[in-house]
C-alpha cells in the first residue's frame, strides 16, 4: 500500500518542478520536500556512499514518537516503517528509481531507512561475475 501511496504523492509534488539532474538530486527531493510534506519536517541525516545506498537518518520519527522510548518494543518498532518503506520506494520507482528500501530502529524514536539502487547494485554484481568469468577462463587455459 505504501508504494502505491508514493507512487501518487510524488506525482502530485513532482508535476511543477524541473528534472532532476542525477540520483543524488532526487534524493534530496525526498528528504527535504517529500518528507516535509509528509511528516512536517525534513529528514536529519542523508549520507550516501555514491555507489547506489543513501541512508536516510529522522531522529524523531513521527511514527514512533508515541510508543514507548522502552527496549520493549525496538523489534516490533520496524513494523511500524513498512509503510514508510513503501513510500520511499514508490516515489523512487515512479522517478524511474528502481530500489530496495529496508528500515532500522536502534533506538527510539529514531530510525534509518536504507535505500539500495537496483542499478547500482546489479552494475557491482555483473562486474564481479565478469572477473569471476575472465579468472576461470583464464586459469583453465593454463591447464
Amino acid at each position: 500500500m505504501g508504494f502505491r501511496v508514493g507512487q501518487g504523492l510524488i506525482e502530485r509534488f513532482t508535476k511543477d518542478t524541473a528534472r532532476f539532474k542525477d540520483e543524488l538530486d532526487i534524493m534530496k527531493f525526498i528528504c527535504k520536500d517529500f518528507w516535509t510534506t509528509v511528516f512536517k519536517k525534513q529528514i536529519d541525516n542523508l549520507r550516501t556512499n555514491h555507489q547506489g545506498i543513501y541512508v536516510l537518518q529522522d531522529n524523531k520519527f513521527r511514527l514512533l514518537t508515541q510508543m514507548s522510548a522502552g527496549k520493549q518494543y525496538l523489534e516490533h518498532a520496524s513494523k511500524y516503517l513498512a509503510f514508510t518503506c513503501g513510500l520511499i520506494r514508490g516515489g523512487l520507482s515512479n522517478l524511474g528509481i528502481k530500489s530496495i528500501v529496508t528500515a532500522e530502529v536502534s533506538s527510539m524514536p529514531a530510525c534509518k531507512l536504507n535505500s539500495h539502487f537496483l542499478q547500482m547494485f546489479l552494475a557491482i554484481i555483473f562486474q564481479v561475475w565478469c572477473f569471476l568469468f575472465v579468472s576461470c577462463f583464464c586459469y583453465l587455459e593454463n591447464i
